[in-house]
């Protein structure tokens, strides 16, 4: 039997849209999402909290120089359209105008919600635009937010190893938890659900990386109902593959970020100057309903919810949403190629790149796409051969960049790659030069843009999150950085090569030491090793990736602890706080320091990095990779 058509009511202040299915009732003229009817669930938005705290988009922002507002956006008029059996596509919009000047973000918002025949969910998307001669303005934040009902979903689910019964929104109020470093991290000492007792709570133990962040959502087990927020492409997200965003957390709360700058700080804050006109589409993102049968395996819905995001995944770009500015295949571009590897210190062949991440951004220098946060980039892995494809590429002109796992540095291809409708472009094959001076005499990490290789210590048993126990990711515990003070009370850490394990003996994060007054101190730790004929009159290179930086420094001293002036220093840098959410990575840094030859002798030698900003315990640096290299040979 056929799915019975798709039809809209319209009512004095809402908006109905029913497939049969599932029913969404949105505000007019506001388009805020106040009900989802499913599976005979009158509403799995939180009936408690108030109509215009439920399923809404919203937005942080703010005027240059001044303290930023939060806004849920309401619109202020609302148009049917798309009408028919098939689909329905309303939209609300809000238009700015001069006289809004300071109260409103200087933008053009409409919010489009979309649901077709036979769907088990509906979609939404926004349009974003600044016109030419618009007042300067920051936006620091915009996704989509929904809560859920607390009395149905308290089981969450983020990946096949990241799901787990959560706590409920109570659990964070006075006299049920113990609120910790940070306001976003508690220690639930009288939950409602006393099995989670004692146990560390923290949304940012759930973030994601932008390039796995496709599914997520919450499973109610009576009755057994799946509610995912699925995001089909990254290409409408800002900062590239790596870049980490919120998901699901506590509430119980799902979000669709596209702007943010977690992890990041203000480098991946767009700001707009001098009347800079812009538009953007955010989305379609699909809010995806299933259920199962009652006395089943509610897990199952997770894995349900997978298929769904592979087949959303596969149909994008989607082809019925009505706006003009969101491009259909046949209005886009392709590119496939092939990167190879050559680094002649390890072989004389090309190598294939790998797993490498490819992709198209903006202009700019290499690497410059981590930063890039206010366009659109399209990225893929490239297969074990090194062979690439990047599909459905809006017209443009853009750079094509790569980091390939296992080698440092990023690539850039030297010319622009011009995208136009309908276009596919073959490139070749490609050769990526990673940065290289001579032989590797020894080296530290993975170069994976991650410290997560490193020794990452069990948290304090107080402060424990039971799903990060043994763990892949059990960098995610609370507290981590105050482990380094109990293994290093005295003296900090010291490196051997050919002897230290940097698995073992590495620390994840260069952090300050916590002295018994509760004050900090700067930290030096020392890299030890030996070398026989040494080259005199030669530069040796150290190569140091940082995986994330937060208001710190590197110094760099080769034998000499006290030199008053360092080989090298990085300055003050990154605003990240990786260290502080519970991440391995924030933004990339690699620096290049030379080593005078008459820096080093024949035998023991020692490095010294330093790091001596220590005003907070969150300042420091995660280390990605570090090796030394050789003067060249011929």
């Amino acid at each position: 039997m056929s799915s019975p058509g798709v039809q809209l009511h319209i009512q004095r202040h809402h908006v109905v849209m029913d497939n049969g299915i599932v029913q969404v009732t949105l505000s007019k003229p506001d388009g805020i999402v106040t009900g989802i009817r499913y599976n005979g669930v009158d509403n799995l938005l939180e009936v408690l909290n108030k109509e215009t705290n439920r399923g809404y988009w919203d937005l942080v922002w703010s005027a240059p120089g001044v303290k930023g507002g939060f806004d849920v956006i309401k619109g202020t008029c609302f148009e049917v359209i798309v009408q028919n059996e098939d689909q329905v596509e309303v939209s609300f919009k809000r238009m700015w105008d001069h006289s809004l000047e300071g109260k409103y973000v200087p933008l053009n918002i409409d919010k489009r919600f979309i649901l077709l025949r036979g769907s088990s969910g509906f979609y939404s998307y926004g349009i974003y635009e600044h016109l030419h001669g618009w007042p300067d303005f920051d936006l620091t934040e915009t996704r989509i937010t929904f809560k859920l009902r607390k009395d149905k979903f308290q089981y969450m689910a983020m990946a096949d190893n990241r799901q787990r019964i959560m706590p409920f929104p109570e659990d964070r109020m006075p006299g049920r938890c113990q609120h910790l470093a940070y306001q976003e991290a508690v220690l639930l000492v009288n939950p409602k659900d006393p099995q989670l007792k004692g146990e560390v709570d923290d949304k940012y133990q759930y973030s994601c990386k932008n390039i796995d962040n496709k599914v997520h959502g919450w499973i109610s087990f009576n009755p057994p109902v799946g509610f995912w927020q699925i995001t089909p492409s990254d290409e409408f997200r800002s900062g590239g593959p790596f870049k980490q965003n919120l998901t699901s957390h506590v509430g119980p709360t799902t979000l669709a970020m596209f702007f943010s700058g977690h992890y990041a700080g203000q480098d991946l804050i767009p700001k707009w100057r001098g009347g800079e006109p812009w538009k953007k589409v955010f989305g379609p993102v699909y809010i995806y309903l299933n259920s199962g049968p009652t006395g089943g395996d509610p897990l199952g819905l997770w894995e349900d919810a997978k298929i769904k995001m592979a087949t959303e995944v596969q149909s994008w770009p989607y082809l019925f949403p009505a706006s003009e500015d969101f491009l259909k295949p046949d209005q886009r571009g392709n590119v496939n190629g092939r990167l190879l590897v050559l680094d002649r210190y390890i072989s004389t062949d090309l190598i294939p790149a790998n797993g490498a991440y490819v992709g198209l951004a903006p202009p700019g220098d290499a690497g410059s796409w981590q930063r890039e946060c206010k366009d659109y980039q399209f990225w893929t892995r490239a297969d074990v051969n090194g062979f690439f494809t990047i599909r459905n590429v809006l017209p443009g002109d853009y750079n094509l960049f790569a980091s390939v796992p296992g080698f440092v540095g990023d690539y850039k291809f030297g010319d622009f790659v011009k995208i136009t409708s309908g276009s596919y472009i073959e490139m070749g094959e490609l050769v990526y030069e990673p940065p290289r001076d001579g032989p590797t005499l020894w080296e530290i990490g993975i170069p994976d843009r991650s410290a997560a290789e490193f020794y990452v210590p069990d948290p304090n048993p107080q402060y424990i999150n039971k799903l990060f126990i043994n763990h892949p990711d059990r960098f995610r515990q609370y507290g981590l950085w105050d482990r380094y003070s109990e293994l290093y009370p005295d003296a900090d850490l010291v490196y051997t090569i050919g002897v230290s394990d940097y698995r073992k003996d590495w620390f994840y994060a260069h952090v300050p030491r916590k002295r018994e007054d509760n004050n900090h101190v700067g930290t030096t730790w020392q890299i030890k090793f030996e070398l026989s004929g040494i080259n005199q009159g030669t530069t040796y290179k150290l190569r140091v990736a940082i995986a994330s930086a937060t208001l710190a420094e590197l110094q760099v001293r080769v034998n000499d602890p006290n030199a008053g002036r360092p080989v090298f220093t990085t300055g003050l840098i990154g605003r990240e706080n990786s260290i502080a959410r519970l991440g391995s990575h924030g933004l990339y840094w690699l620096y290049h320091v030379n080593i005078p030859s008459s820096l080093l002798v024949d035998g023991s030698n020692t490095i010294y990095f330093t790091q001596p900003r220590c005003t907070s315990p969150f300042q420091g640096l995660m280390y990605d990779y570090i090796r030394l290299e050789g003067p060249p040979c011929s």
